[in-house]
């Protein structure tokens, strides 16, 4: 199962009060930079949105590239915690099936608007921001984990064949997945989406034992 990432060095030295508080900040800023992006977002927005003053946002996040890094860990979470308990245990067909169910459906609640909330902060700072583009490394790698540990239980049981690559597996499902998400939210259908996760999920099947 996906594991929760250790407290931040900041959020450890916090109290309580002042966790919520921070929280409460990257909450409105991810929400913010979800519905318009990183670069129309601004820290005055985020300030308004989040209900502190100017001197509690930059007690917490002293310029924008440190609040950008905290949304996205604050996504990465939020995007893996909305796929379980499903996503610890993609260890069948049946339930490869139903998480590709699982998926289809966020994305029709949200009449396939927005796309991946990790995927479009990879579009907007990966070619702009070093430190951003390795954490979103990071959370893509925590999601390509929990798909390969259930394929790895897949072929520990004899489900699929010696040969079968949990690793490659992995990483085709999630390239599935990322593309699906894209053209899904530029068409505003989730044709595509389905498209991508069946053809992922016909290749797992075949290396079947």
């Amino acid at each position: 199962m996906t594991q929760r990432p250790l407290m931040s060095e900041d959020e450890a030295r916090l109290t309580a009060k002042g966790r919520a508080t921070r929280a409460r900040i990257v909450q409105a800023a991810a929400d913010l930079m979800f519905e318009r992006g990183v670069a129309g977002t601004s820290t005055e927005d985020v300030r308004e949105s989040a209900g502190v003053s100017n001197s509690q946002l930059y007690h917490y996040f002293n310029d924008k590239n440190r609040l950008v890094r905290a949304v996205i860990v604050h996504q990465t979470q939020q995007v893996l915690d909305a796929q379980q308990p499903l996503l610890g245990r993609l260890d069948s067909f049946g339930a490869l099936e139903a998480w590709r169910d699982l998926l289809i459906d966020l994305q029709q609640q949200r009449d396939c608007r927005g796309g991946c909330p990790i995927g479009s902060l990879a579009g907007e700072l990966a070619d702009a921001d070093e430190e951003a583009r390795k954490l979103l490394v990071t959370g893509f790698a925590r999601w390509e984990s929990a798909i390969r540990d259930g394929l790895a239980s897949m072929r520990d049981r004899g489900e699929l064949r010696p040969d079968a690559d949990p690793d490659q597996l992995a990483l085709v499902a999630l390239t599935a997945l990322q593309g699906g998400l894209l053209l899904t939210e530029t068409r505003r259908d989730v044709a595509p989406l389905r498209a991508g996760l069946n053809a992922a999920i016909a290749y797992i099947r075949s290396h079947a034992a």
